[in-house]
Parts: C-alpha cells; sequence; structure tokens
C-alpha cells in the first residue's frame, strides 16, 4: 500500500478491465463512476467537446462510448433542476444518462466551470455507470474503425482471469434489443401548446434539442408520439400539418411499426411535409423503398463534412451512426440531398416533387456546430405553406480565373512580433503556386529564410525570381512594372506585407497596373483593421466589440478614454504584434501613451480593459463559395491582457462547454462571412469567466503567428490552403494533405493536446522591464504535444529552456528573491517568470482557490500544475530512487512519465542529480518496461486511416502508431566519475557500425533541428535544417527530423521522411534514436542545443555523423581550444582560464584593460562581457560563471579598433572543400551577429587573406573537421588572430550560400554521410557583385533597452542586399531593415563622444553638409566640427535625465528628438560607456528608437551611410538575385 506521500504517484479508482468480443488482449484501466460491471457495443466519438450532452443523447443507448479526446471532465457537469422555458433540463439531451460504460484516455478529477454542480464522475455515479480511464483510446479507436463496432464488457475488479473463451451472455448485444423501444417515450406530450403551426413528432430518441429548436426557435406546437404510434389509426385524434422523425439508437429495421406509419404519411393526398434526422433519415428512406447498410467505419464526431449536392456547399455536422442510405436503392422519385465529402456515403435524401426530406446528421447540434440548423427552418416553412426559396449553385467555379505569374511579398528580416513564422506561411504559399504551374516572384530581404531559396525539385520548389530588396511600396510598384504579374498576394508576410498591399491600392497602382490582389480583398482588410469601420460591421450582424474608441490626436485620446473609464488599453492601429500599445490608468499615462503609439501609427484605439476575462482564438477559413470551417481553437493559459504572442497558449481550449466553444465558433463564422474573409483569418475573443458574456477584440485577415501555431497543432495546412483559395478553388474539391484522400473542407479533431510557450530574451538587455502587457515581447516561441495538459506545460518548459529539467519552482531559479519582491506580487504581476512564481507559491503551500484570486488563471490549469508540484513533493519525501520504486514501481514511473516528468527531473528530486542519475532512472525505467509510445497526427483522431508522418512520442498510450524498429541501448562505457568541465553521461546504447550504404539509406538519419527561435539562434538554423533534409532526400536517403518549433519549414511534415515533434533533450532524442533504428545523427546543422547533447549522446553509443563529439568539445571548450591554438603556433588574443576572481584580475592588470569574460558552450555571446576596469570584472565574473554552470569561463585581451572576419567552410576529414571570406563593417567589438558582414570581402589585405586561409586550413585538419564550420578572426594592420571556431553550421551559412550561388550545407551533409562530396567550383575573386548583410533590431518594442551595440548580441533578425558596390548593398540593407531616410525635415543630430571618432566622422559630417542636411550638434560634437571644419552645426544640449527639455533658452536634445524634429541621430559613445548604463547617450538615442527617429550608433557604418548617400545609392535598380548570377565576368562562372 502506499501513503498519503505517494498516493498522487498512483492512479485513482480501482482497477478496471475493458473486454473485447475479439478475443484480443484486456484493455486495462481504471474507474471512475460507478463501480459496476456493464456490458454493450464499444464505439467512438471524436467530439472535443459535449461530454454531458453526448451521455444523454438517446442515440447512444447501450453503447460504451469511447472519446477520442484524452481528457475529459474539465468542465465537471451543469445542474440537472435547472430547465428551459418549456420545461426541459437546460443542459441536456434527456433526463437519463444512456451510455452503458465510458472510456477516457484521461480522467479529470478536478473540473472548473461557472456552469458545473458536480463532476462527471459523480453525475455517473448517481446513474450507476461506470467509466474508465488509463486506456489508450488512439489505439482502441483505430480497432473500432476497422471493425465498425464491437461488442464490450467493463468489468471493475475482475476476480476472474482474462477468459480464453467467453461464457455465453459475458456480452450483452444492445441491437438485439428494440433500443427505440427502450427510449421513446411512453405518453404522447404536447409542447408549445397553442401554437398555431402543429407538427407531430415521432420520438425513436428524440434528444430536446430538438424539441428547443422547433418550439421555441420555430413557435410549432409539436406533439411528441411514442415511435410505434399508430399514424394511420390517430386514436388520440391528433391534429397535425407536418411530420417529424427524430434520432435514435440501434438498426433502422427494428422499427417497422414507425416505417408502416411512415409509409401511410407518404402516400397521403395533398402530401403533408415530412422531415427525418439521423435514425429518421434512415427510417423515411426504408419507408419510400430504399435499404440501409452498416458503414465500415461509421461517422463518429462532431466534424463530419456533408455537402448539399443543390449548391455544392459543405456544411460541417455532428453525426454519430453506423449505418447509411444505400443510394443505389433510392426509387426513381428521391434523389440524395446531401453526401459526406470524406467518404462518399449518403447523408440525406429529398423527394423530387413532394415536401419531403431527411438528412443523416443533426441540424440541432447539442453537442456540435449548428450550421445545418436552416433545415429546420425549410421544413417548418413547408409546413406553413411560405414558398422556399429556390437553392441554386454559385456559379463562381465556372468563373474561376487563372493566373500565370504571381508576385509574393514578404516579411522582411525577424522582428519582435513578426518572426519565423511567415518564413513557413510564405514557403507553403509558394509550394501552393507552384503546383498550379505559375510563376513566383518572391521580394524579402531575409536572406536566412527558407522561401528565398531557389530550389528547383518538384518535392520542394522555390520561386521562379526573388528579390533581396528592401519591402517598401515605390519597391514592389516597380518589380511589377518590370515582371508585370497578374496577380500579387500579401496576406503571408505579417503586417509588412499587408501595409504594402492597403498602399499600393489605395493609391490606384495596383489597379493601374493590372494586378489582382489574391485572397481577401484590401477594403476588407481595412475594415478589420480600421476599429471604426470594423465595429459598424459588426454592429450589422448584431456582434459587439470590446469598447473602443479611434483617435487621431492625444486630446481625442483623452476624451475616449475619459468616455470609456480608465484603465483603458492603448494600441497603435495598423501595427503588427502590439506594437505601440499598453494599459493607461490616468490622464498622464494615457499622454504618454498616446505619443509614444502615434510614432507608428497616424490612428490610435482605445479600448475597455478586460483583463481577467479568458482570452481565447479560432483559425477560420472560408472559399468564394462561402464554405467556411473552423480549423482550430485555443485558449490562452493567462487571462487577457497580455498579448497573445506572450501568452501560454493551449489548443484545443480545455475550460469551454461545449455551448461556449460552439457559440464562440459559430460567431467567428458569421463575422468571417459577413466581412467577405477568402482564405484563412484569426478572430480573437475575450470570455467572462463567470457567464457566457463575449467579445470580439479584433480579426487578423491574414496568416499570422497564430495560424502557424495551428497549422502544426493540428496539421491542417493553413497557409497552402488559404494559397489554393485565392486562386479560386474550393475547399470541398481540396484534399487533406495528410490523409490524402480525405476533404480539405473539415474541422479538424484532436485525440491529443498542444501547448505553446512563448521564448524571452529580455535579460540580454539592461533596463528592460520583464513585465507583460499589450505589446508583444517574446522572441520565439515552443510547441509540445501529449496527452494530458501536465505533459505538455513540463515538455514545453525544457523546450524553452533547455537549462530546465521540467516545470519547477523556487527551483528553477528564474524567480527573483521574494525579500525584494514578495512571491504574490510576483504572482499579480505577468512578467516572464511568473509561471514559476505560481509553481513556487504551489509547492510552499498555497491553494488553487489563492492563487486563482491573485493571478485569475482558470483553476482548472492550476489545479494541473498543483498535481506537478504534488508529485514532486512525493518524489522528495521518498528521497530514494530504488524506495521509489521498489513497490508499485511501474505504475509509479508511468504516471511520473505521463505527467511529463523527465528522467533527470525524477533523479533530481530523489538526490540524483546531473547525468549520471539521469542514466541510472533511463536504467530502471527501461527494466519496468515503461518505455514511450509514437503517436501520429491524422487531423481525424484516428477517425479514417492516414498514413501521417508527423508524430510525438507519449507514456499516455500502449501502442505505435507507425512501424518502429526498436533499437535496445546498451551501455558501451562504464560510468565514471568526471571532473567539474567534463560531466558527461554515458547511457546505454550500443550502435553497429560499416553500415552498408543502402542499408545506412534505408535506417535513415536524424535531423537536429534548432528548437525555439531566440536572439542568437533564428530562422537561419531552419534553413541549414531544412537544406540537409533536402539533400539526404536527393540522395535517397531516409530523413527523420526532430524539432519543437511551430514557427518553421522543418517542422513542416512535408520536409522530412518523418517528423517528430519532440524535445531535443538527451532523453528524446535517444528515445527516438532506439524507436527508428537510425544510421546516425546530425548535429551540425541546427545551432548551439544539439551542438550541446552532441558528447552525451556520443558516449550513450549514438553515432555523430559529421565531425566528432570529442573534436566539437575540443572547439567549444574555450579553454581547450585555446590550449590547442598555442600548442599549434596560432594566434590568439591573449587568454586565461577563470579559477578565482584575484586570478582573474591579476591577468587583467597584466596584459591591460579592457579584457573580455567568454563562458563556453554559448550561443549569442550570452554574458560576454568586456570590462574596461576592475569594478566591471568583478561583476561580469558572477554573472558569466552563472551562466556557464560547470563549464569553464575564459578570458582574453580584448583589441581596440581591429577588423573582425567571418570564415565559414566546409571541410571533409580535416580537408577545407569549399569556403567563404566576409568581413564586418563594424570594429571587432561588435557581436558578429549584429555586426554588418560584408561578402566578398572588400578591404582585406592579401596577406590577412592568406594567414585566415592558413590558419583555417590547420584547425580543419587537427579538429579533423567533417561537415560545416565557422571561424572568427580578428585582423589589426597585418597581424590575424583567431577569435572562436564553432564546429557547426553558423548564422551566416544561408548568407554565404546563397551569394556564392552553391548551399555549403547541401555540401556539409554529404561529407557527413560520407558519399564523397565534389567541391564547389567557386572564386571569390570573380564575383562582380557584393552583398551585405544588416541586423534587425526590435528596440521599439524593448521599452528602457539601451539600443546600442556590444559583443553580446541584440539582433532579432537580419537583412541582406545586393549591389555592384559595397555601398550600394549596404544602403539598400539598411532600407530593409526598416531604416528611414532622413528625408522628412533633412535634419542630423550629431552626438559623437571621442576626438579619435569626430576625426574619422569629419569626412562623413563634411558630405552630409553638403547634401544639404541641416547637421545640429551636442556640445563638445557641434564645437569640434564648426571649429575645425566650419559646417555652422546648431548646438543642442545634452539631457541630464530623461525628462530633460531644456531651460528654454537653448535647445535641448531631448526636446528636438521628442518632438520630431530630428529625422536621424547619430550617436557614437566613446566606448568606455557600459552598455545599459544610464547616461546622455542613453537618453537620446532612447528617445530615438521610441518616437521613430532613425539612429546609426557605430562610426564606420555612420561614414558609410554617408558616402552611400553622396553617391546616389538611394536610387537602386530592382534587380533579382539572378542578375546578379548572370553578371558577365572575366573569371571561371558557371
Amino acid at each position: 500500500m502506499s501513503d498519503a506521500n505517494t498516493a498522487c504517484l498512483e492512479n485513482k479508482g480501482e482497477k478496471a478491465v475493458l473486454y473485447l468480443a475479439d478475443g484480443s488482449t484486456p484493455i486495462t484501466g481504471y474507474s471512475f463512476g460507478a463501480d459496476v460491471p456493464s456490458s454493450g457495443e464499444v464505439v467512438f466519438n471524436t467530439g472535443m467537446v459535449g461530454y454531458p450532452e453526448a451521455l444523454t443523447d438517446p442515440s447512444y443507448r447501450g453503447q460504451i462510448l469511447v472519446l477520442t479526446y484524452p481528457m475529459v471532465g474539465n468542465y465537471g457537469v451543469p445542474d440537472e433542476s435547472v430547465k428551459d422555458e418549456i420545461g426541459l433540463p437546460k443542459f441536456f439531451e434527456s433526463k437519463e444518462i444512456h451510455i452503458a460504460g465510458l472510456i477516457v484516455s484521461q480522467y479529470c478529477w478536478e473540473h472548473s466551470h461557472w456552469n458545473a454542480q458536480k463532476s462527471l464522475a459523480k453525475w455517473m455515479a448517481e446513474y450507476n455507470v461506470p467509466g474508465m480511464y488509463g486506456v489508450d483510446t488512439r489505439a482502441l479507436t483505430k480497432k473500432l474503425r476497422e471493425m465498425g463496432s464491437l461488442l464490450g464488457r467493463i468489468e471493475i475488479n475482475p476476480k476472474m482471469p482474462a477468459p480464453q473463451s467467453f461464457p455465453e451472455g459475458f456480452f450483452s448485444n444492445p441491437n438485439e434489443r428494440n433500443l427505440v423501444a427502450e427510449v421513446s417515450t411512453k405518453d404522447i406530450v404536447v409542447y408549445g401548446e397553442g401554437n398555431t403551426t402543429k407538427v407531430l413528432a415521432y420520438d425513436c430518441g428524440m434528444k430536446f434539442n430538438i424539441i428547443r429548436y422547433l418550439v421555441i426557435e420555430h413557435k410549432v406546437e409539436l406533439t411528441v408520439v411514442p415511435f410505434d404510434y399508430d399514424l394511420e389509426a390517430n386514436p388520440a385524434k391528433i391534429e397535425w400539418e407536418g411530420l417529424f422523425i427524430s434520432n435514435g439508437p440501434g438498426n433502422p429495421q427494428m422499427c417497422t411499426a414507425t416505417v408502416k406509419s411512415l409509409k401511410y404519411a407518404l402516400a397521403l393526398e395533398p402530401a403533408k411535409p415530412i422531415f427525418g434526422i439521423c435514425l429518421g433519415n434512415q427510417l423515411l428512406s426504408i419507408a419510400a423503398g430504399a435499404s440501409t447498410y452498416k458503414l465500415k467505419y461509421g461517422n463518429r464526431g462532431m466534424n463530419q463534412p456533408a455537402v448539399d449536392l443543390r449548391t455544392g456547399r459543405c456544411y460541417i455536422t455532428p453525426q454519430n451512426h453506423g449505418f447509411a442510405v444505400d443510394q443505389e436503392t433510392l426509387p426513381d422519385d428521391w434523389k440524395p440531398l446531401f453526401i459526406n465529402a470524406n467518404d462518399l456515403s449518403n447523408e440525406g435524401i429529398i423527394h423530387t416533387s413532394k415536401p419531403f426530406f431527411s438528412v443523416q446528421f443533426h441540424p440541432e447540434a447539442a453537442g456540435g456546430p449548428l450550421d445545418t440548423a436552416f433545415l429546420f427552418e425549410k421544413f417548418v416553412g413547408h409546413v406553413r405553406n411560405i414558398p422556399q426559396p429556390i437553392v441554386l449553385q454559385n456559379d463562381s467555379a465556372y468563373a474561376r480565373k487563372s493566373y500565370k505569374k504571381v508576385l509574393v511579398v514578404g516579411s522582411g528580416g525577424l522582428s519582435i512580433g513578426q518572426a519565423g513564422e511567415f518564413d513557413y506561411s510564405g514557403s507553403q504559399c509558394i509550394k501552393a503556386l507552384k503546383e498550379e504551374g505559375i510563376e513566383v516572384i518572391l521580394i524579402n530581404p531575409n536572406i536566412a529564410t527558407v522561401q528565398t531559396s531557389q530550389e528547383k525539385e518538384t518535392a520542394a520548389q522555390g520561386a521562379d525570381k526573388v528579390y533581396f530588396l528592401p519591402i517598401r511600396p515605390e519597391v514592389v510598384m516597380e518589380i511589377i512594372h518590370k515582371d508585370k504579374p497578374d496577380g500579387i498576394i500579401v496576406s503571408m508576410g505579417g503586417q509588412t506585407a499587408l501595409n504594402i498591399g492597403v498602399e499600393l491600392w489605395n493609391s490606384g497602382q495596383l489597379q493601374a497596373a493590372g494586378v489582382e490582389v489574391l485572397g481577401t480583398q484590401i477594403p476588407v482588410i481595412e475594415a478589420t483593421e480600421d476599429r471604426e469601420i470594423f465595429s459598424e460591421k459588426l454592429r450589422e450582424i448584431n456582434e459587439s466589440l470590446a469598447l473602443s474608441y479611434s483617435a487621431n490626436n492625444i486630446d481625442e485620446a483623452i476624451e475616449a478614454a475619459n468616455k470609456i473609464g480608465y484603465p483603458v488599453l492603448v494600441r497603435a492601429a495598423f501595427a503588427l504584434g502590439g506594437l505601440g500599445s499598453g494599459f493607461a490608468a490616468n490622464d498622464k499615462e494615457m499622454k504618454d501613451l498616446a505619443a509614444k503609439a502615434f510614432s507608428c501609427s497616424a490612428q490610435i484605439l482605445i479600448d475597455q480593459d478586460l483583463r481577467g476575462w479568458k482570452e481565447l482564438e479560432y483559425e477560420v477559413v472560408r472559399d468564394c463559395n462561402n464554405n467556411c470551417v473552423t480549423v482550430c481553437n485555443m485558449e490562452n493559459f493567462d487571462p487577457l491582457g497580455i498579448h497573445t504572442g506572450d501568452s501560454i497558449v493551449v489548443a484545443p481550449s480545455q475550460t469551454l462547454s461545449n455551448s461556449e466553444y460552439m457559440k464562440l465558433r459559430n460567431t467567428a463564422q458569421r463575422v468571417v462571412r459577413h466581412l467577405g474573409i477568402v482564405g484563412e483569418c484569426n478572430i480573437q475573443y475575450a470570455l467572462d469567466p463567470y457567464s457566457e458574456r463575449y467579445c470580439i477584440i479584433e480579426v487578423n485577415a491574414r496568416l499570422s503567428r497564430s495560424s502557424a501555431l495551428a497549422s502544426k497543432a493540428t496539421g491542417y495546412p493553413l497557409a497552402y490552403v488559404a494559397t489554393k483559395l485565392s486562386l479560386g478553388k474550393d475547399l470541398v474539391t481540396l484534399r487533406n494533405s495528410i490523409t490524402k484522400t480525405t476533404t480539405a473542407c473539415f474541422e479538424p479533431s484532436l485525440d491529443y493536446c498542444v501547448l505553446k510557450m512563448p521564448r524571452w530574451d529580455l535579460k540580454k538587455f539592461q533596463m528592460v522591464s520583464n513585465k507583460l502587457g499589450s505589446s508583444m515581447l517574446s522572441v520565439g516561441e515552443v510547441m509540445s504535444i501529449g496527452r494530458n495538459f501536465e505533459e505538455v506545460i513540463q515538455k514545453a518548459c525544457r523546450m524553452v529552456n533547455p537549462g530546465l529539467i521540467g516545470l519547477d519552482g523556487k527551483e528553477s531559479n528564474l524567480i527573483p528573491d521574494t525579500s525584494e519582491i514578495s512571491l504574490e506580487e510576483q504572482m499579480r504581476t505577468a512578467t516572464d517568470t511568473r509561471l514559476f512564481a505560481v509553481q513556487t507559491a504551489l509547492e510552499e503551500g498555497y491553494t488553487v482557490d489563492q492563487i486563482h484570486d491573485i493571478t485569475k488563471i482558470d483553476r482548472w490549469f492550476l489545479s494541473k500544475l498543483k498535481k506537478i508540484a504534488d508529485m514532486k513533493a512525493a518524489c522528495k519525501a521518498v528521497g530514494d530512487v530504488h524506495r521509489l520504486f521498489s513497490e508499485n514501481g511501474t505504475e509509479r514511473m508511468l504516471e511520473l512519465k505521463k505527467a511529463g516528468f523527465s528522467d533527470l527531473q525524477i533523479a533530481s528530486y530523489v538526490g540524483k542529480a546531473g547525468r549520471a542519475g539521469e542514466a541510472e532512472v533511463r536504467a530502471i525505467r527501461k527494466a519496468l518496461r515503461v518505455t514511450p509510445v509514437v503517436k501520429q497526427i491524422d487531423t481525424l483522431a484516428a477517425e479514417f486511416p492516414a498514413q501521417t508522418n508527423y508524430l510525438y512520442m507519449t507514456y499516455s498510450g500502449f501502442e505505435d502508431d507507425v512501424d518502429v524498429k526498436s533499437v535496445d541501448l546498451t551501455r558501451t562505457a562504464p560510468l565514471k566519475r568526471m571532473n567539474s568541465v567534463d560531466k558527461r553521461v554515458r547511457a546505454m546504447s550500443e550502435v553497429t557500425t560499416g553500415h552498408t550504404l543502402s542499408s545506412f539509406k534505408d535506417a535513415g538519419v536524424i535531423v537536429l533541428g534548432c528548437g525555439a527561435y531566440c536572439i542568437g539562434s533564428s530562422v537561419e538554423f531552419d534553413w541549414c535544417a531544412v537544406s540537409a533534409v533536402r539533400q539526404l532526400r536527393r540522395d535517397g536517403i531516409k530523413s527523420i527530423v526532430v524539432n519543437y518549433n511551430p514557427e518553421t519549414v522543418s517542422t513542416d511534415y512535408d520536409e522530412s521522411d518523418r517528423l517528430y515533434f519532440e524535445e531535443l533533450s538527451l532523453e528524446r532524442v535517444l528515445d527516438i534514436y532506439e524507436t527508428e533504428g537510425v544510421g546516425g545523427v546530425i548535429v551540425s546543422v541546427g545551432g548551439q542545443i544539439p551542438n550541446n547533447i552532441a558528447t552525451h549522446l556520443s558516449e550513450s553509443g549514438a553515432k555523430i555523423l559529421g565531425t566528432s563529439a570529442a573534436d566539437i568539445e575540443r572547439a567549444e571548450d574555450r579553454s581547450a581550444f585555446s590550449d590547442m591554438l598555442d600548442k599549434m603556433n596560432i594566434d590568439q588574443p591573449k587568454w586565461s582560464v577563470l579559477s578565482s576572481k584575484d586570478e582573474a584580475m591579476n591577468f587583467a592588470n597584466n596584459v591591460g584593460f579592457p579584457v573580455l569574460v567568454r563562458p563556453s558552450f554559448v550561443l549569442s555571446g550570452a554574458a560576454m562581457r568586456v570590462a574596461s576596469d576592475e569594478t566591471e570584472l568583478r561583476n561580469f565574473l558572477g554573472l558569466a560563471a552563472d551562466v556557464a554552470a560547470d563549464k569553464p569561463v575564459v578570458m582574453t585581451k580584448f583589441i581596440l579598433g581591429a577588423k573582425e572576419i567571418e570564415f565559414d567552410a566546409v571541410a571533409n576529414n580535416g580537408t577545407i572543400l569549399n569556403y567563404a571570406i566576409g568581413e564586418h563593417l563594424e570594429n571587432a567589438g561588435v557581436h558578429s551577429g549584429d555586426a554588418t558582414v560584408i561578402l566578398p570581402a572588400q578591404k582585406l589585405y592579401v596577406n590577412t587573406i592568406r594567414h585566415v586561409k592558413r590558419y583555417a586550413s590547420a584547425i580543419a585538419k587537427s579538429l579533423n573537421i567533417t561537415g560545416p564550420f565557422n571561424i572568427q578572426f580578428m585582423a589589426k594592420g597585418n597581424e590575424v588572430t583567431v577569435i572562436e571556431c564553432n564546429l557547426r553550421a553558423s548564422r551566416t551559412f544561408p548568407f554565404v550560400s546563397k551569394t556564392l550561388k552553391n548551399n555549403f550545407i547541401s555540401l556539409a551533409t554529404r561529407a557527413m554521410c560520407g558519399l564523397r562530396p565534389k567541391p564547389y567550383r567557386i572564386s571569390l575573386l570573380d564575383i562582380d557583385y557584393v552583398c551585405v548583410k544588416a541586423p534587425m533590431f526590435s528596440f521599439t518594442r524593448l521599452r528602457g533597452a539601451d539600443p546600442s551595440l556590444g559583443v553580446e548580441m541584440s539582433s532579432t533578425g537580419e537583412v541582406a542586399c545586393y549591389g555592384h558596390t559595397a555601398h550600394e548593398a549596404f544602403l539598400q540593407s539598411l532600407l530593409a531593415a526598416n531604416f528611414k531616410l532622413p528625408n522628412k525635415n533633412k535634419t542630423i543630430l550629431l552626438s559623437i563622444a571621442s576626438q579619435e571618432f569626430q576625426e574619422e566622422f569629419a569626412h562623413a559630417a563634411i558630405i552630409l553638409s553638403k547634401l544639404g542636411y541641416k547637421l545640429y550638434g551636442t556640445e563638445g560634437t557641434a564645437k569640434y566640427y564648426n571649429e575645425k571644419h566650419n559646417l555652422g552645426l546648431v548646438t543642442v544640449t545634452k539631457p541630464t535625465s530623461d525628462d530633460d527639455l531644456g531651460d528654454g533658452k537653448s535647445l535641448s536634445a531631448l526636446n528636438e528628438l521628442r518632438s520630431e524634429n530630428m529625422d536621424l541621430l547619430i550617436n557614437i559613445s566613446d566606448g568606455t560607456e557600459v552598455k545599459g548604463e544610464v547616461s546622455a547617450g542613453y537618453w537620446m538615442r532612447r528617445a530615438a528608437v521610441d518616437f521613430g527617429i532613425s539612429l546609426i550608433t557605430n562610426v564606420k557604418c555612420a561614414v558609410m551611410f554617408a558616402e552611400a548617400l553622396d553617391r546616389k545609392h538611394d536610387n537602386f535598380p530592382a534587380k533579382s538575385i539572378t542578375e546578379f548570377y548572370e553578371l558577365p565576368t572575366i573569371g571561371w562562372h558557371e
């Protein structure tokens, strides 16, 4: 027996067993509800909500119901005593539970809903109905769909072993009973007595919602009679004008009495209208002379697509039946009315001349959608002799236009609010267009993206022409005039593309050029973006926004705020990711916020504050035929008030009842249809947590971040489908891209749970508040998939921060010290660490109710977090790993794993921290036979067969969905104690070597992706992963991708042979390696995360393809690498391994300040700092030690005034195959990710290049490199030193590959797979063009961040442009990074700190003056240029505080910037100013960013900018990359 401490590690309820009549292995689980045996027909339902309605649906009489959605019981059960206006139980479909039993994957013991009166378990117990959980419902559904249905029996605590042959009567077959007789009314009942229209209804098991529709909605007098009422004899003398036949259970052949009466009714003259639903459809068909048959799969869900054969319109319908009408047997005067778009089975019949019709589905839909409720209106109209409108097919299918050439507008560089999701959507768009044979032109300066690759294979065709140019209206129009496309798509490039489309349409330029906007039209887009038009549109259909006003100036904004009442939300119109938004509590805050919002938009919006309400989103698709489907709904973990991009999001929603879910769904479709959107859109709601009141927040009439998430969450490729729809195609004829056989006009059923968690990098920026609000701050996101909430949130925590072992409270080391900020305050304020503060509170004994009162997070979510905290406490209470699993070990291990606990996490809770402990838990787990299973994402919850390669792993199951090899790995080396630098695990593994090529190809290769986008690891690594996968496919090698970033192209299931949407942890990669039995794993194309586990994987027996793990370690370990360079006599800055702060001080004093502190195994310069004195050094050492953990920290002499050089290359067995040398425009000291890079290098000495090549060659040989690598060098004069070497792809690989027209990753992949790669013929000297890569920053969103550059990376993205000269390419790339030329006022403010920089910039200052710019300068700068060069700078005073607007006597720099009198600020600090230090320079830089003024902070960039303007490069021709490739050259050229 377990004690109270460990009870949470074991299942509640009694042991339960499901026996199936086919004699297969009994299925075990645990009970809830009544602990009684029960037998019946086992069937399934794929609905994701509506269990109270389903359980009381008489159609399920005698059936054991399997719900495919894995979490059931979330929202409890409403009060049965609450009646509607005609006296029926308001929330149910009958007065009792009709099912024989309920089977679910996971039962939620804690429910949460304002309308819940009791739990599902308690309700079922009251009706003596057993429930069973802990079942692999997906595996069971697959069995049931193949057999149609199966008899089963639930036993609780069975005393007997599984019977070899079941005794007679063990299974009860409900189909042998007259189920209709059991559920039909015994008495005649009249509803709506006195209403004029009289309808007689046969109750074959009629749902209450049918009665509600006919009586309450359509005001009929409804007389309900038993199923066997003799209509011809009519003993009760019932007067009737129309006849209705209801739904019901069982075989239609049992209802002979009903059929007899129907035959009588059909023969009446004049004919009286007849309408049947579900069983009523089958009975009417039989009465008419047709026959029925048992369907192979049955149609059992809320999302069956039924096509109206009159119009071609497709409706999403709820169904539950195993029989269908054989329409081939219909008499001549009857025709099919609806057919199922998936299996083409009959869904309805209609008489050719009389008012008789019936449908197989449920128009009244409880639960489910109400899309076909209009059929009640049609029936009642017939009864009332109201002429019914003629229903005709839409002619759009015949008027479809064909397109030959389409321009796709991309999103540009990645920024906060507009990131990699638009690479995914753009790539899907291009793919869809190429399938239609359309020539595709793309403008996108983001060189790191997959969409800007020009692949030629059928499987991955790229755009025909790519323009790496600034996305500006005039540039887009130049491309249009040049290439003459017939269509333009602006919905795939975020707000950037959308704004371009709006501007060009409103100016009439698109119309004049004869270019059609494909998809949603511009007036519709404007209706969603302009608050007043949008509000008016919603009023037209009786829908409402939250109280909201627009304002065009600050006075209007204050007036609007006072109308609504503070606090209010302030937002900029036409802005992405909540840019320029925030909450204002009074007039002063309103004024400040409005001023900033107006800097990025001409109109701002003031909204009612609905913080604390639930926030929900629906992704909706509509075609030109008005078919409309809701692909995914999502619920925010956080209440309203946090931008959805910064909120944890769960799909599908977890706390909505059927009524709420469907109400919001139906509203979404009404809004989308009314607006006229064609393609995809996103609608966001606020829902009152204590009622069904809701407000529409906004509609995004374009692909969004949520669209990418919904696509990956459901397997429904929204961008691809939206593109097809924009060409005039319809949803019905498009195929489901996963099943290949079913229609795209469907709503996915999820039999799993998905969670999106944002990734922030706020700690990289000093003085930035980590408070979350209406303006988005996250730089990336992860998506986890599992079968319950605990599993997905723990997975997501590890995905978002590989340093976490799961969801911990205080032990996460992420929350601030509670002595500085109380735990309650940390929970009350939404920040990037609030989740961990909440978890801390739960671990420390706070109740769910207490935390809910503080945070307003739904209690259901909090109860799941509490379960995690309780399970952690139980493990810690036991304290010993062997004792923990000595009793009920398998059950305890399985429960921990089902709840998302990692092996490393379990080990740490029982005193076995570290990789050795992880290996020990892994060994125990495998000995207990607790291993994960592989499950598919198939969009249909296993209802129909699907051969999908889209996979995830979970412990909530007992059967793999796909064929696996299951290689059992055993230990190759004994575990040993290791020093702090070399703490490595050797888990149990063994892998064979010496594969033949054919077996290697069949076994396949795992490619590890990049994980979450963050500063330092972004879309460039996704390009690398995709390039590797595509090369594997070219070479016929099976490719298996592991990644968890929903924004990426690599997580598109079309890209690889198998996609595992999974963690990039050692544990999970080993799981996949063992499951797939692969030939090796590529770790070098996904950035730092895969690289960091290379050694662990190798020591666990996995085969690392390419450079060995030991050599990767030598390069990553800064101490070991520096040692190696010394032995090779390769120059490097003087260095020392940090062992104590005193030693560090001595080293710094010996070599002289400044010095650079560098941790190992980090990306984007995390915790790298330049210290200019002892105080700074002591502060930085503490930070570096925190980041490095057990890795060494190295200190080097920082060289001022040196040039930095990028060397990207591919090697094979230590020999370099190809290389590229790029130079940084900025001197060393700016992180390479923030630097402007020029390729080919323009200003390097020949001797410098010679040194670079010699050093690189020696390093490649010494590390025996095979695959991609990057070395960074510094050059000062002719002295070359090595900074670092990365034995993986770097962020410059796509830049290099596209510039040199040869894919370095493809070459590296062939090398790593041992396929004898042939080097490309590249001559850097013969390239007659230049490419300049420029960083993209998001300082506008990071309030308070210092927009200056240093050794730690700050940029969120990059762009690159091409030119005949470096100056031409530089200015284009600057513009592409959203830099605004100083043309508005022609005013430039100079503030240059040191005389050295003033002298360097003098030439540029003269140019700017000559070009007619009015120059201003802070005191020292103005004095220098006026005295030395007589430039006549106007002097402005430096600020002494952030509100120093001058004394009124002289001009103030801050006032000039905030008044937007300046167009450009050139602010060059002297290098001693610490990044993050509050100074006059900081206040000026911050004001420039806050008020939309261009900013340059590097003297080299400032000089080149002036020179480029002088050379008139602000006017440039639109040239595609192909045109640069084709430039004539005197050297070798391909």
